[in-house]
């Protein structure tokens, strides 16, 4: 009876993914463990990632959440860091803002993680036929600033996050993000840092290497302090293992402008810039990036094909959501 009740448990989740049956709950390989502190994956019991679900911080500073940290390579070596010494407010892989407004004032910095919370109300785990797993974080963004007479801080925005994590090839993972925010309140802003880099949204604090080269679609890019134009994608690697950040065609600031750091410092596919926009309580704003954990150089990992195929799977999802 107890195995009966085991099987479906796992056909639920099958179906709760919109995956077809077929794959014996056996071959699932990626697994997902929920924590208070968070939610660890792991595939055939080597850590891959996790997602940080309650709020941490170093010695009172910078208290975040809402985020990945660590996410591991192939050969389960650690690839992102968090409390890096040189900023200590960066963290693995992030999406965040400097200036969050609601009306005329800015509430909270959430990039330097000052005066903000990320106050996740709920999360799910979801296995797929494929092998894929699914994360989800339904997260309240708040400001010590902005707080009812009661004291009680008054929710911003509703981030509604999903990961996808695949099964590794032998050459490659890959790593989904899909971004949704919705207003919870009227004329809510966000926007990038207020001086001409304008940095801001997705992004990617990685261990860095003196022979680390930066490669878009047009070739080698040479990372700047003022924002570039590199096209939709940049693959960072020493020509032994690299990550890629693949920018979706359906997101709004599509194709984004890249800040770009050969050293200390985290890459960035900038959104919206400097000028704040509006998120609106109506139609969620939905921002999309893959990440390709993989071997060898940017040309040895095919990553403009692994664009190609992104892009291509990627916008018909996004349609068929509209």
């Amino acid at each position: 009876m107890q195995d009966c009740l085991k099987q479906l448990c796992w056909i639920l989740l099958l179906t709760a993914c919109g995956s077809r049956f077929g794959q014996a709950a056996e071959g699932i390989k990626l697994t997902a463990e929920v924590t208070s502190d968070g939610i660890a994956v792991t595939e055939s019991g080597q850590p891959v990632l996790q997602y940080q679900l309650k709020t941490k911080d170093k010695d009172g500073k910078w208290p975040r959440a809402n985020y990945i940290h660590p996410l591991h390579g192939l050969d389960g070596d650690v690839i992102t860091e968090d409390f890096p010494k040189d900023h200590g407010h960066h963290r693995g892989i992030f999406w965040a803002w400097h200036q969050v407004w609601v009306g005329e004032s800015k509430v909270g910095d959430a990039w330097a993680c000052k005066d903000f919370v990320w106050d996740v109300q709920s999360k799910g785990v979801e296995y797929c036929a494929d092998g894929r797993l699914k994360l989800t974080a339904n997260v309240e963004w708040k400001s010590f600033q902005l707080a009812a007479p009661d004291g009680q801080m008054i929710p911003i925005m509703a981030e509604r996050t999903v990961v996808t994590v695949h099964p590794a090839h032998t050459e490659y993972r890959l790593l989904d993000f899909e971004i949704s925010l919705k207003a919870l309140l009227p004329n809510v802003r966000i926007g990038g840092s207020e001086d001409a880099k304008g940095y801001g949204g997705f992004s990617p604090r990685l261990k860095l290497s003196k022979d680390q080269q930066f490669v878009s679609r047009d070739g080698n890019v040479e990372p700047q302090k003022a924002a570039i134009d590199a096209g939709p994608w940049i693959d960072i690697s020493n020509g032994t293992q690299g990550v890629a950040i693949l920018c979706h065609p359906s997101n709004p600031g599509y194709p984004e402008l890249w800040i770009l750091r050969a050293k200390r410092s985290m890459q960035n596919a900038k959104y919206p810039g400097v000028e704040p926009i509006e998120i609106l309580p109506t139609t969620p704003a939905i921002l999309r990036y893959r990440l390709v954990i993989h071997r060898g150089s940017a040309e040895q990992a095919n990553i403009a094909e692994r664009f190609a195929e992104y892009a291509e799977h990627g916008l018909r999802k996004a349609v068929g959501n509209q």
